[in-house]
């Protein structure tokens, strides 16, 4: 039977003039944090290890929002809440906007974005709170489809639509791109190296450009001694850093070590480097021979604290030709005038003729974070004064702080309840284990996408990355929660949970074989992550489905948000190092890691507590 779309929710307007808009506004503000924030770094230069630990951070209000869930029970009302946090969401999103272009925006926005993220679990809290007094049983049990397709409306939008954006406007602003081949050569008729004397004419009356030489490098394949080949790559660095180019390490600010530094991190640091990295290729008397560009700007920039970021990197073509220096290039009015060199080398074994395409970008990356954010601020203050006015009004009377104690009390009455339960020590440790690989994954997934290929990664534009997890992994992970909940519904947990964990954490290799092949075609980028999130679609109902059995009993609201603690931290813990992680071990090696960090939620899957039929669906 359907829903009368003209029937009014418990007190006030139908529900759907709030429900589908009040939960797309629930989920956008986690998208932000959990996934825009990955992005966003890791184009403005963020480095790996600095963008998983501080944005797994952000999952603490998810992990301790149980906590103060009873004040905003007891204080004012969930509508008060509501409004609230989404005017406060939407002043974040607008500040963030207005310090993107800032030169310490990386401190000032984590700061913003944490303040994000507690307001984001408040509103969370409140609004499943009005949802439940708002409308009755019958309309509860309607509209939770209905919530959760909205929900991931906003996880379309914050995953793809955003991150497309932000790749639009970055692909069409800032200045023109300039592409360059490279060819290798077994018997070139001219084999001479480009030098700062060949700079073509410069027109400095034309509109602000990149200027690069030659137009193609042509390399002879013969191999040249190893110890000139370095000679020429450590010159090519004193060029660069004598010419206004910042060091690639520079971007990460160093600190001065710590006792924990000293005596753990660096130390665990060493040991996995040495066990585990990648191992450095033996030194031969030959290397490959090696080819130079020049660049420059035609012009200098017209404000003095203006910035040109060029990022260069290998497009197409042959893998045995490689950029081994000159990936970031950064130009002001200082040093605008003065060329910087990117060194191209070939691999020694290569003995024909073949060719690579290198590109050199410099779309404005802060201009089009700083839309994006400005887009998603007016959008908020949308939501905020349009639930003003629809949310439904008088369906709860404002308590008193006076019942503040005796809410506490039963509070805390839950936790003795919760813990007590049968196996809760494997049930717990099974919330923290079962997603261990999933949790690093997530964090490293993006910046191996966007990473250029000289350094491991698969080098797609911003676009083609918010298209590929937004729209084609999104769709897939729908389509695997779909036919989870079917299956299980047919013949319940404890039959599916074994195949679910399978098919949630084994799909995570072809992370393996795409970090080795590094496929150019987004065809199949597309499919290797399509699959993958379909898998973590099927194998998060059985996650879900366990702790819907684990809150069963009186307290079932309270122990479902404790479980959502629990799964959270799980979350948030692991992510934390896995940026470390990657950076001492690279991204192959990485990813084999996190195929073997599945191995501990597989082992407690025999010891949990799930009865037979829990989860059928049962004849009436």
């Amino acid at each position: 039977m359907g829903f009368d779309m003209t029937e009014k929710s418990t007190k006030g307007r139908s529900p759907w003039w709030w429900i589908p808009s009040l939960y797309y506004a629930e989920g956008l503000p986690y998208a932000i944090v959990m996934y825009i924030t990955v992005v966003m770094y890791k184009k403005m230069g963020v480095s790996n290890a600095e963008i998983a630990l501080y944005t797994s951070w952000l999952y603490l209000p998810w992990v301790i929002k149980p906590f103060w869930s009873p004040i905003v029970d007891v204080l004012k009302t969930k509508r008060f809440w509501v409004l609230a946090m989404q005017f406060l969401i939407g002043a974040a999103l607008g500040s963030i906007a207005l310090t993107i272009p800032l030169p310490n925006f990386f401190k000032i926005t984590i700061g913003i974005f944490w303040l994000m993220a507690f307001s984001s679990a408040t509103h969370d809290i409140a609004a499943d709170g009005l949802y439940m007094i708002g409308l009755d049983q019958h309309q509860q049990a309607w509209f939770v489809g209905i919530r959760s397709t909205f929900y991931r409306f906003a996880m379309l939008t914050g995953q793809g639509l955003l991150i497309i954006l932000a790749g639009l406007i970055e692909s069409n602003s800032g200045l023109d791109s300039v592409e360059l081949k490279a060819y290798s050569d077994v018997s070139p008729d001219v084999y001479t190296m480009a030098t700062v004397e060949d700079m073509p004419s410069i027109d400095d009356t034309d509109e602000l450009s990149i200027v690069s030489w030659p137009d193609e490098v042509v390399i002879d394949a013969e191999p040249i001694l190893t110890t000139k080949a370095d000679s020429i790559k450590a010159a090519v660095k004193a060029w660069n850093l004598a010419h206004g180019q910042p060091k690639e390490e520079e971007l990460v600010k160093e600190e001065s070590p710590t006792w924990w530094s000293v005596h753990v991190s660096d130390p665990l640091k060493q040991t996995l480097k040495n066990r585990f990295g990648e191992k450095p290729k033996p030194v031969l008397e030959k290397a490959g021979n090696v080819g130079v560009l020049f660049f420059r700007l035609n012009k200098a920039p017209e404000k003095d604290d203006e910035e040109v970021v060029i990022t260069f990197g290998r497009n197409t073509g042959s893998k045995n030709i490689n950029l081994v220096e000159g990936t970031r290039f950064v130009f002001t009015r200082e040093n605008w005038d003065q060329p910087a060199m990117a060194l191209i080398q070939l691999d020694p074994k290569l003995d024909q003729r073949e060719f690579a395409t290198f590109e050199a970008n410099s779309g404005n990356i802060v201009l089009s974070w700083s839309v994006t954010f400005i887009v998603l601020f007016a959008l908020f203050m949308f939501f905020a004064v349009y639930h003003l006015f629809v949310l439904p009004k008088d369906v709860e009377e404002e308590r008193k702080q006076s019942s503040l104690l005796e809410f506490m009390k039963n509070f805390f009455g839950t936790f003795k309840d919760f813990f007590t339960k049968e196996k809760i020590g494997i049930s717990i440790a099974f919330l923290l284990l079962y997603r261990l690989g999933e949790s690093q994954l997530v964090k490293l997934a993006a910046p191996f996408i966007l990473d250029a290929q000289e350094a491991g990664g698969l080098g797609l534009t911003t676009q083609e990355y918010g298209f590929i997890y937004g729209t084609v992994g999104l769709l897939m992970l729908t389509v695997g929660g779909i036919l989870g909940g079917f299956a299980a519904a047919k013949h319940g947990l404890k039959y599916w949970i074994w195949w679910m964990a399978i098919a949630m954490n084994i799909p995570n290799a072809v992370y393996i074989y795409m970090s080795s092949a590094l496929p150019t075609s987004t065809f199949v980028v597309a499919f290797c992550v399509g699959l993958e999130q379909f898998g973590y679609g099927f194998g998060f109902t059985a996650y879900m489905l366990y702790m819907i059995s684990v809150a069963e009993g009186k307290f079932k609201t309270a122990h479902y948000a404790l479980c959502t603690g629990f799964m959270a931290l799980g979350m948030m813990i692991p992510g934390m190092i896995s940026g470390w992680i990657q950076e001492i071990v690279g991204y192959q090696n990485f990813f084999i890691w996190v195929v073997l960090a599945t191995i501990p939620g597989f082992l407690l899957i025999r010891y949990l507590p799930i009865s037979a039929d829990f989860g059928k669906k049962q004849d009436v």
